[in-house]
């Protein structure tokens, strides 16, 4: 089994392109911290109505389980099958969703 994270794999190609190729440095660093900051390939899709949920009960300071819990009580419950319920729980998670109906990407900022 391989252990190798994509950041692995990516940071190794840029090695690979700076020894071989003679890219520059501040080259190599720009595409590392690009990738880093890529939105990550599993992104789950979620409804609109679910990503509110979410950016309400983070601002609330829920818990994953008590955001689970509270989806599951209100109107959401029909969404929350087991199927999505893992879709929830990665929005929740990485704080990063794309919205069903319109397609945009919502990011949550952390507020300190």
């Amino acid at each position: 089994m391989n252990y190798e994270t994509k950041q692995d794999v990516v940071k190794d190609i840029v090695d690979t392109l700076h020894i071989m190729d003679g890219a520059p440095d501040d080259y190599c660093k720009e595409l590392l911290d690009h990738y880093e900051n890529a939105l990550p390939d599993d992104t789950p899709v979620i409804p609109e109505a679910v990503g509110e949920v979410i950016v309400k009960l983070k601002h609330k300071k829920f818990s994953l389980s008590g955001a689970m819990s509270y989806a599951t009580a209100v109107s959401l419950s029909s969404w929350m099958t087991l199927e999505h319920e893992d879709d929830f729980a990665l929005a929740w998670v990485l704080g990063t969703w794309k919205v069903e109906e319109t397609g945009e990407i919502v990011k949550l900022e952390v507020k300190e």
